[in-house]
């Protein structure tokens, strides 16, 4: 059993985000263990998360991972904790595209049978704030609205005209926030400013954001409203055990492994002196380099990978013994100069990738690897050069493997996700990684020796065996 809240709103903007993080935060300061989840691909807010609660912000996609996935993913992540705070997506009801409820905030607290808490942006409106609460708990019968949040209330006066409102609508008000500039977070081109881009006004953000939560929510009825959420029927997602097999003098990962169960029989492998030494996977990550799924660390760990943290911004060398490379999302565009002036990196990077060592990058990790990034010199492993650009690319994505590469064989599927304002011209190399269905057919990406390079995002926990084939090529 796992207290839990859905933070929903009708629609982006209203302040889900402040409102979530200042739950998450209030009620770690109150002494509990918090788990924080968000719905959907976004990886900026799970670091805002983080730092409320102390614990991974983790993502529940139910597109990347599949329904299936999401309450096993929920438990893994909320193992050991007094309450669970969920982060919605959009308004609550979006999805998708074109796929119905699909991967909406909705979905997903049906799913995890939580109630929810909606946030409205109640700015510009009095009376018809129960019109609108009445709709969207009316909409769909098996979602549960457990109480609402008042957000960018103005004076007292308004409070009092929106409370009567409501008084009647059967949905009570659990929370009344004024305007407060101090919990705002700066946004840019693709969202909020990452954590670990500000982490000193971060810090001083949500200690703002769970005072004003403290101050204007009812937090005795939204733990008890939390508390009301049943059991689930499911049990917690596991990412395998890490157990090796030895064939030939070969290290390969075990299929249960591979397919992402846990062992479940016998007694485990003793200790085995002639194994050969775990390979070090390095994963990029510091300011440059923040999108990532904490699922992808726990998977190639599990399938027997030593991971190792480094800063391309500011480390001139691979950690020792590296033996593949993780380059996931980011923002290099805001730092293509300085990311250029490392060198002796760059350089080390190039050379691990003309060795035939796996390298795995996305989005920005892509844009790492290219010629150029707006005609600053990057890592040169792929003939292609990037740039900014207008148009924002933004969107699930179904993706076919076009050719056998370090992450899945020719003809496998995997479902991803792209966001970006760059561009990379060629956008596909001779051997291009995905095929891609929508929202028109093309492929992209560049399958090169041991490099797999990409705009899609993927969620390793819908498709574990690529970790374990990563790790198998690393071995």
């Amino acid at each position: 059993m796992v207290a839990r809240l859905v933070i929903a709103a009708p629609s982006s903007g209203a302040g889900k985000t402040t409102v979530a993080t200042g739950l998450m935060a209030a009620f770690a300061g109150r002494g509990l263990a918090v788990s924080p989840h968000k719905v959907g691909p976004d990886y900026i807010d799970p670091g805002y998360h983080a730092l409320a609660t102390g614990r991974p912000g983790r993502n529940l996609d139910a597109y990347m991972c599949g329904t299936g996935l999401i309450a096993p993913l929920f438990l893994h992540g909320a193992r050991g904790c007094d309450l669970a705070v969920v982060e919605g997506v959009m308004g609550l009801y979006d999805g998708a595209a074109d796929q119905g409820e699909l991967a909406s905030t909705a979905q997903v607290a049906k799913l995890l049978k939580a109630p929810v808490v909606l946030v409205v942006d109640a700015s510009s409106q009095s009376r018809s704030v129960a019109a609108l609460v009445h709709g969207f708990a009316s909409w769909d019968p098996e979602v549960r609205i457990g109480g609402v949040i008042l957000n960018k209330v103005a004076t007292d006066r308004h409070e009092h005209l929106l409370r009567e409102a409501l008084g009647e609508s059967g949905v009570p008000v659990l929370g009344v926030l004024r305007r407060a500039p101090a919990v705002a977070t700066p946004s840019r081109h693709l969202g909020l400013v990452p954590v670990a881009e500000r982490q000193a006004q971060a810090v001083e953000a949500v200690a703002a954001q769970a005072e004003q939560v403290l101050a204007g929510c009812d937090m005795e009825a939204l733990l008890a409203l939390a508390r009301s959420a049943p059991a689930l029927d499911a049990e917690p997602w596991e990412p395998g055990v890490g157990e090796r097999l030895h064939a030939g003098g070969s290290v390969v990962p075990t299929l249960p492994q591979a397919l992402g169960f846990t062992r479940t029989g016998g007694t485990p492998l003793p200790p085995r002196n002639d194994r050969p030494p775990r390979p070090v996977v390095a994963v990029a990550g510091g300011a440059a380099f923040t999108f990532s799924y904490a699922e992808h660390t726990e998977l190639l760990q599990a399938a027997g990978a030593e991971v190792v943290t480094f800063d391309p911004l500011r480390d001139e060398a691979l950690p020792e013994g590296t033996s593949g490379l993780v380059i996931g999302g980011g923002f290099p565009e805001m730092y293509g100069a300085e990311l250029s002036a490392n060198e002796p990196l760059r350089k080390a990077v190039a050379e691990l990738a003309a060795s035939g060592a796996p390298v795995a990058a996305e989005c920005a990790g892509l844009l790492y690897l290219a010629r150029s990034l707006d005609g600053t010199p990057m890592c040169g492993v792929l003939d292609a050069d990037a740039r900014m650009s207008e148009r924002l690319t933004l969107g699930y994505r179904d993706a076919v493997a076009v050719n056998d590469s370090i992450l899945a064989p020719a003809g496998a599927r995997m479902r991803g996700h792209e966001f970006h304002r760059t561009v990379i011209e060629p956008g596909a190399g001779p051997l291009a990684a995905w095929g891609l269905r929508q929202p028109e057919r093309r492929v992209e990406g560049f399958v090169q020796g041991g490099v797999h390079a990409s705009y899609v995002h993927t969620h390793w926990a819908g498709s574990p065996e690529a970790a374990a084939r990563f790790v198998g090529h690393c071995a």
